[in-house]
C-alpha cells in the first residue's frame, strides 16, 4: 500500500483545514488509471511539510488498528518528494517517529517514479540504504510502466540489493507480461500486482517455480480499468496456477476499500475458500520483508 494513497478527507482536513469534503471528494474522483494518477498527484501537492505526511500517518495507523491489523510494509513515494524540491530526510524523520509511537509494527520501501529516470532513482535508492537501520526493509521502483521500462534500473536495483534492502517493483498493471519479466530480470522479489502475468503461462510457471509473489489488490485493478470488471479479474487463474500472491489494498482511500474488504471480494465473489484465505493471510506473513519473526501470525 501507499502513504500518499491512504490519506481520507478527515487527514486532508487536518492538513488543510480550508478545504471542503465536497472539494476532497470531487479532486479524488476518476473511472480511468490516468484519472486515478491525477487524484494522486493532487493529494501529493497538499503534503508541503514534514508535519502534514505525520498527520497522515497518524490516521492511518488509527485505521490499522482499527482493523486489526498488526505488521505493515507501507510504500512511501520518496521519488514524488523530492520532485517536489521537499527534504526528504526530513518527511522520513517525522513518518518514522510517528511509527514508532504506533501499536502496529511498520516498516517502509522508498518508492522512485520510474518516468523520471534512473539518477532520480538512485537518489532515492541511496537515501533508502542510508535508512536501512531505521525502519527502511525495501527499495521499491513505482510510476509509468510504459514510459519507464525496468531495464533503465538494473544498477539502481543492483546498488540497492548490494546495500542490504529487499526489491519489489509494480509490474504488469498496465503493462503486458513482459514488463513482470523485465522487473524479475533486474532482481524484483515480490511484483506490485503483476496481474498481467495470468496471460502468460510460462511466466506463471516461472513465478510459482522461483517463489517470486504478486501483490494483487483487487479493487484497485476494477477502480483503474486494469481488470475490466470484478469477475474478470485474474486472482483466481494466478492462484489456481501455483502462482504466491498476497491480498492488499495498494491505496484505500482513494479506492475506498480496505484489507478485510479484500479478502470478503475474494471470498464472496471470487470463489476463495476459508481455507485459501487462511494460507494467503499466511503468506502475507511469509513473504513480507521487515520481520521475518511474524512468519507464524
Amino acid at each position: 500500500m501507499h502513504l500518499e494513497g491512504s490519506i481520507e478527507a478527515e487527514a486532508l482536513l487536518e492538513i488543510e483545514p480550508g478545504l471542503t469534503r465536497e472539494e476532497i471528494a470531487a479532486n479524488t474522483a476518476f473511472d480511468t488509471f490516468d484519472g486515478f494518477i491525477k487524484a494522486f498527484i493532487w493529494v501529493n501537492k497538499k503534503l508541503l511539510t514534514p508535519e502534514h505526511y505525520a498527520i497522515a500517518a497518524r490516521h492511518l495507523f488509527a485505521r490499522f488498528e482499527e482493523q486489526g491489523i498488526m505488521y505493515a510494509e507501507i510504500t512511501l513515494s520518496a521519488g514524488m518528494i523530492s520532485w517536489k524540491g521537499q527534504p526528504l530526510t526530513k518527511v522520513y524523520d517525522a513518518l518514522w517517529r510517528e511509527s514508532q509511537q504506533s501499536k502496529v509494527k511498520v516498516f517502509w520501501i522508498p518508492d522512485a517514479v520510474r518516468q523520471f529516470g534512473a539518477e532520480p532513482a538512485m537518489e532515492v535508492a541511496r537515501f533508502a540504504v542510508s535508512r536501512r537501520d531505521d525502519g527502511v526493509d525495501a527499495f521499491g521502483l513505482g510510476g509509468d510502466e510504459l514510459r519507464g521500462p525496468a531495464e533503465w534500473f538494473k544498477d539502481v536495483f543492483g546498488y540497492a540489493r548490494d546495500n542490504g534492502l529487499h526489491l519489489v517493483c509494480h509490474a504488469g498493471e498496465t503493462a503486458g507480461p513482459e514488463s513482470v519479466w523485465a522487473a524479475l530480470e533486474i532482481g524484483a522479489e515480490r511484483i506490485g500486482h503483476g496481474i498481467a502475468a495470468a496471460r502468460d503461462p510460462r511466466l506463471m510457471q516461472h513465478l510459482k517455480d522461483r517463489n517470486v509473489p504478486l501483490e494483487i489488490c483487487i479493487t484497485s485493478n476494477v477502480r483503474t480499468g486494469a481488470a475490466p470488471r470484478l469477475l474478470d479479474h485474474p486472482i483466481r487463474v494466478l492462484y489456481d496456477a501455483g502462482v504466491p500472491i498476497t491480498l492488499n489494498t495498494d491505496d484505500p482511500a482513494m479506492f475506498g476499500c480496505t484489507l478485510n474488504g479484500e479478502y470478503e471480494i475474494a471470498r464472496q465473489e471470487l470463489g476463495f475458500t476459508a481455507s485459501d484465505l487462511e494460507g494467503i493471510a499466511a503468506d502475507g506473513f511469509r513473504f513480507a520483508f521487515g520481520a521475518k519473526s511474524h512468519a507464524n501470525p
